[in-house]
């Protein structure tokens, strides 16, 4: 069943990143296979938290694509879109920056995926008001969320996984990660007109247009504005205090979709037109292949031959669980493999002193900056280019891995050497 397993994920990867048929034909059709074949069962696909969907990841996105899709009704998008452009005074250049800096803060106190589904709107308004192709600017903003969510415990998936078991606090994460994000950051700034060279040229006289423009116009529906604002703190609190409610981000914006839809009195098609369902079944059918490689041992094994190469020495062990990470991050969802090497990272930080939080550390920057690698590396990829194939831009596996991969390599030679100062030098 393993090689049944691998073989699936690998021919569905290749058709997913070679585009010969849609990426959810393909993983929709490895999931019947391994179900089919009994690799997995519809106990081990359905209701397992460790091999099944992640179903709460699957209902924050659709409660969040409702709420979003309401918010779209008010027109605070196109104020946004307006008032971004005004700040940058047109400058396709500037504008990229402040919008990626806003993801980026945003993603460290939402998670990265509902701020790609909050700013994607905003990003397509200006770039249409620039007649500019918004593709460089969405692949900018995602790889700028999946860094910045790594700043907090809340920010990104994995990091809350490694927050339970390793017992880490959300001031443990911003004493430890926030540093190096804000670091990370700076740099990725700095390289954005190099990766993107070529993307900001604009007519002087579509600049000029945008900055004649009032923002305030843009707004539709004042009233359901303040309706949707007040449910959207209401969500944002859940999200920051789930730990201390107990009640999960997925209910958290289940509820707030549920509110807004019964406030608004909106039509159905208003709302749920706004919903990527392609993307959901995506969703689906990645997670319960990446759950047949999991119940098969395949990713263990895959994390048990990098912490067995470590041999006691707790510097390997962390540069080695940082490569590792980014790499097989990059290639299976971040959030299983954060699951499935968890308790080999608790394992190994056992033999390690002084030095066993450290590795923690290395695994949460590898897992969130490999998120960037691939398309289908981090769910804030896979949305993201669900949103652009909607808004008829669409981005190809490659068009988006090409840029992550440099900015995967450059975030973790920025981590390589900070983890190595702050933890082994001047620890």
């Amino acid at each position: 069943m393993t090689a049944v397993a691998v073989a699936v994920f690998v021919v569905a990867y290749g058709l997913i990143a070679s585009e010969r048929i849609n990426k959810t034909t393909a993983a929709l059709g490895g999931a019947a296979i391994v179900l089919a074949l009994g690799v997995v069962g519809s106990d081990d696909a359905f209701f397992s938290h460790d091999t099944g969907v992640d179903w709460n990841v699957v209902f924050l996105l659709l409660g969040m694509m409702i709420i979003v899709g309401i918010l779209r009704q008010t027109g605070v998008f196109e104020y946004v879109a307006i008032w971004a452009a005004k700040r940058a005074k047109g400058s396709p250049l500037r504008v990229m920056i402040l919008l990626t800096l806003i993801t980026a803060a945003s993603s460290a106190f939402l998670d990265n995926v509902t701020t790609v589904l909050l700013i994607a709107p905003v990003t397509l308004l200006v770039c249409e008001r620039l007649e500019v192709s918004p593709t460089p600017f969405l692949i900018a903003e995602v790889l700028a969320s999946n860094i910045g969510g790594a700043a907090t415990l809340i920010g990104d998936p994995p990091n809350i996984i490694i927050g339970s078991r390793a017992d880490l606090s959300f001031n443990d994460f911003l004493v430890h990660m926030t540093p190096i994000v804000v670091l990370e950051l700076l740099v990725f700034t700095l390289v954005l007109p190099w990766l993107f060279r070529g993307s900001f040229e604009v007519d002087p006289a579509r600049a000029a247009d945008v900055m004649s423009l009032n923002e305030r116009e843009a707004i539709r529906d004042p009233r359901l504005l303040t309706k949707s604002g007040i449910v959207l703190f209401a969500v944002f609190i859940g999200f920051v205090g789930h730990s201390v409610f107990h009640i999960e981000p997925s209910v958290v914006a289940l509820l707030g979709a549920g509110a807004l839809v019964l406030i608004s009195g909106l039509p159905q098609r208003d709302y749920l037109s706004a919903v990527e369902w392609e993307t959901l079944l995506f969703f689906a059918g990645l997670f319960i292949m990446v759950g047949a490689l999991v119940k098969t041992g395949v990713i263990a094994h895959l994390a048990g031959l990098a912490t067995d190469a470590t041999d006691g020495n707790a510097l390997l062990a962390t540069m080695l669980i940082l490569v590792v990470s980014a790499l097989l991050s990059g290639i299976v969802d971040n959030i299983p493999y954060v699951a499935t090497m968890s308790p080999l990272v608790s394992e190994l930080g056992e033999s390690m002193g002084r030095h066993s939080e450290t590795l923690w550390w290395a695994l949460a920057l590898g897992a969130d900056f490999g998120g960037n690698l691939t398309a289908v590396g981090a769910s804030a990829n896979v949305v993201m280019l669900g949103i652009a194939r909607r808004a008829d831009n669409p981005i190809s596996f490659w068009e988006f891995t090409r840029k992550g991969i440099v900015v995967t390599v450059i975030t973790v030679a920025v981590a390589a050497p900070y983890l190595w100062l702050r933890y082994f030098v001047f620890a």
